[in-house]
């Protein structure tokens, strides 16, 4: 897509998830010391992530799932800028048809490919190498938060806490070795750069036949997201570890 045609996609995101660049450095870290022979990520988007697993664990080799061609031609260009093609592959495939196992498997925002966060863990464990590791990565509900109901998505109130998704993981097989979440600064920064897609392009095409229709998508998510599940909303960070049999 050009300008000329609309908003770009996800342009000022590094990540497609609130995740900033220390928490990703040591994310990185944490799963790249076992130096895992394989490394399946679902939901993969652009790469990011993976990528720099793959960097900081050379021996390691990576596939990536997804099934936006257009994000799916950005990594693979990403892994050529990066001396990382050749560890890499990119398939446009439905997540929920991959069958496995590898020695890491990251899953982050992508539960939905299966349902919801329990059936997601529950179709992953399996996915899992014996003694490997799982990033998931999925929205949480602070319980504490009574939202004004027009300014949310329903299913928003359905999530579990922090505690009730870890306690989904332990329920499916898995140790939590590690566990965090999202704070509200990279919750800010994760949804400025969303809407920065919208809001740059309105800027410079105020009168675009589409610009009206962008307008009021673009508000009404901006609405949600301030007067509504800001402070709410939160998103976990899992590393969980499959016990060898």
């Amino acid at each position: 897509m050009t300008e000329d045609d609309g908003p770009p996609a996800y342009a000022f995101l590094t990540f497609n998830s609130p995740l900033s660049e220390a928490r990703a450095a040591a994310i990185v870290r944490r799963l790249a010391v076992h130096d895992p022979a394989d490394v399946l990520d679902i939901g993969c988007g652009w790469g990011e992530l993976l990528l720099r697993v793959l960097a900081a664990s050379p021996a390691s080799r990576g596939t990536g799932i997804d099934t936006d061609q257009r994000l799916l031609d950005r990594a693979r260009a990403a892994a050529r800028r990066r001396g990382l093609a050749d560890r890499t592959t990119f398939e446009a495939v439905d997540g929920s048809t991959v069958r496995g196992p590898a020695e890491l498997v990251i899953c982050v925002g992508s539960s939905h490919v299966y349902g919801d966060g329990r059936a997601a863990l529950t179709a992953l464990f399996p996915l899992v190498r014996p003694g490997g590791r799982l990033l998931y990565g999925d929205a949480t509900w602070d319980p504490a938060v009574t939202p004004d109901p027009d300014k949310v998505w329903p299913d928003m109130l359905t999530l579990p806490d922090l505690g009730g998704l870890v306690d989904l993981a332990v329920g499916a097989g898995f140790r939590p070795c590690h566990v965090e979440a999202a704070n509200l600064d990279e919750w800010d920064a994760f949804e400025s750069g969303y809407l920065a897609d919208f809001e740059e392009w309105l800027v410079t095409h105020p009168h675009h036949a589409d610009a009206a229709k962008v307008r009021a998508e673009t508000d009404e998510h901006r609405d949600r997201w301030l007067h509504g599940y800001r402070g709410g909303l939160g998103f976990a960070y899992l590393t969980l570890g499959r016990p060898v049999d």
